[in-house]
């Protein structure tokens, strides 16, 4: 196995003229832009006294400038620490602070909402859209930073060309830790998923083998680069290909999603299920609803002229270029996957996590399976802990080039997430058939993922809710592209206060305004109802979630 970092060291200079990150109706970065920065960056952190294994944090929203920040600092050889944009103030604090990271990059927007005090280890502030210092500790730091135009052309005399392009990681670091991605940031003890430049190459390599991105193409990106899903398979991988990567700052509108897409015409389109599934709501399902087109579909030969036609339609409004869809992080609805997989249209599902780089399963669209999320990754071996894994569900659970170190700073963490055998257990359930096709049967671990990719963990909202008034347990749950809270009230309180239904029902919507000021923005609840009953309950006092999901 080659560190992906040799690979886009090639890639950067045989495409050296060539469009490499763009922001959509903004600024073009070519390759040799792109080197260009990575160079002087370089400069800067000799200068500053960086070392490698040092951390460099990033929280900003996405854009070009954002993959040059996280590329500047892992082709030096720093640990890059993504923080999603959307956390909370104290949330970035805190995690910038548990990551030990000496560096941040974010912009003005969000600094002006930090608090230095509480993330003493920082010595420098950049802002990534124009690369401003916005904080610095020691007068020396602003002027190393103010002289860098003099130190690069001191250091080019004659220029910087492809040959002056050095990457200070190699073949030989592959074992070396390249990456810390925090699984959530509104815990007090956050998960700091640590990944080495070998787990970040293995599923690159994967994906090189089995997506087939071309030099020249080009692809959009929607998914937040502070993923882990975003960084390796909207950023890294189609980088390391050559592809031109556009980039839409945060999560688009419709509108402007569909616009992008008809402007820039990518090839691949990597997503998440609720981005289709709202296609399908808006678009193809009105369309396959019509009276007419409902009877010529249920007609030999003719259905198959609609559904081409319904197709074509799909692709045309994707830019016309589109060679199949990705989709992962969640299940596909299963009305909308049935209509896909009527209609012909090219995708697959994968499966996986930030602790596998992130991906566990996929297969080809030509030889995927309805209903499954693929096989497993080459890089990988998958197992069932059940005693009948084709037909009883038990915990997936997986081990390869591509799964994490562990947890920073969290050894018990850590030793919780394995067997004794070196197996992350994943906490999903599922099945596999004799042809290796992986089926999910139900998540453990109750995530949500937003519409732009974010993770949502339900009883960390939870846990907020049923600090406030007159909530005695709830349960947050998804529909559509909407959390809605299920709130059981204390109604022995409510019956004190002598408090009708009409109060009461103020009186959530009040909590529901509160809950929101607390939490990030893509993980805010819509609505709050009434749920009349107590919740039902294991025998260990959990509540059965399974039960309660919302159809209306």
């Amino acid at each position: 196995m080659h560190n992906y970092l040799n690979d886009l060291h090639s890639t950067i200079k045989n495409n050296w003229d060539k469009p490499a990150l763009c922001f959509f109706q903004g600024e073009t970065i070519t390759f040799e832009g792109l080197a260009r920065h990575i160079a002087k960056f370089q400069i800067f952190f000799d200068e500053l006294g960086v070392k490698r294994g040092d951390k460099i944090a990033l929280c900003a929203k996405n854009s070009n400038r954002w993959a040059v920040s996280f590329l500047a600092g892992t082709t030096y050889g720093a640990v890059v620490v993504p923080i999603l944009s959307d956390f909370l103030p104290d949330s970035v604090n805190s995690l910038v602070d548990h990551s030990d990271s000496a560096i941040l990059f974010t912009d003005e927007e969000i600094w002006n909402k930090l608090d230095i005090t509480k993330m003493p280890k920082v010595k420098i502030v950049i802002n990534p859209d124009d690369f401003r210092l916005l904080y610095y500790s020691e007068q020396n730091f602003k002027t190393i930073y103010d002289d860098l135009d003099k130190s690069f052309a001191s250091k080019y005399p004659n220029g910087f060309g492809k040959e002056d392009l050095e990457f200070r990681v190699d073949d030989s670091n592959l074992n070396d830790l390249a990456v810390i991605n925090y699984t959530s940031g509104t815990t007090s003890a956050p998960k700091g998923v640590m990944l080495s430049y070998k787990n970040i190459s293995a599923s690159i390599e994967y994906a090189i083998n089995h997506v087939h991105c071309t030099a020249g193409e080009t692809i959009v990106s929607m998914l937040p680069m502070a993923h882990i899903y975003g960084l390796v398979f909207e950023f890294l991988y189609p980088l390391t290909c050559g592809v031109c990567i556009y980039y839409l700052g945060k999560s688009p509108a419709p509108s402007l999603l569909l616009k992008a897409m008809k402007t820039v015409k990518p090839y691949v389109v990597i997503t998440v299920p609720l981005v289709m599934e709202k296609i399908y709501k808006s678009s193809l399902k009105p369309a396959l609803s019509k009276p007419a087109v409902k009877v010529l579909s249920h007609i030999p030969g003719l259905n198959q002229i609609i559904f081409k036609k319904v197709r074509g339609a799909l692709a045309v409004a994707f830019g016309g270029n589109v060679r199949h869809f990705i989709m992962g992080g969640a299940a596909l609805n299963p009305e909308v996957e049935n209509c896909f997989h009527k209609i012909g249209l090219n995708y697959t599902i994968g499966y996986g996590m930030t602790e596998a780089a992130p991906l566990i399963a996929y297969e080809d669209w030509r030889k995927f399976a309805k209903g499954s999320c693929g096989k497993k990754v080459d890089c990988a071996e998958v197992r069932i802990d059940s005693d009948d894994p084709q037909r009883i569900a038990g915990e997936i659970q997986t081990k390869g080039d591509n799964i994490c170190m562990g947890y920073y700073k969290n050894p018990e963490a850590t030793e919780a997430a394995f067997t004794e055998d070196g197996f992350l257990k994943t906490g999903d359930l599922g099945v596999i058939d004799k042809e290796g096709n992986i089926y999910i049967k139900g998540r453990s671990k109750n995530m949500i993922l937003s519409a732009s990719g974010q993770n949502i963990y339900p009883e960390e909202i939870e846990d907020k809710l049923n600090s406030l008034a007159l909530v005695a347990e709830s349960v947050v749950v998804q529909k559509g592209d909407k959390l809605i809270a299920l709130v059981h009230p204390d109604y022995d309180e409510a019956q004190t206060l002598n408090l009708g239904n009409n109060e009461l029902a103020d009186i959530m919507e009040q909590n529901r305004q509160e809950l929101n000021s607390m939490i990030p923005a893509y993980s805010k609840v819509s609505e709050i109802r009434i749920h009349e009953e107590e919740f039902e309950k294991t025998p260990k006092k959990s509540i059965k979630r399974f039960l309660y999901t919302i159809n209306d």
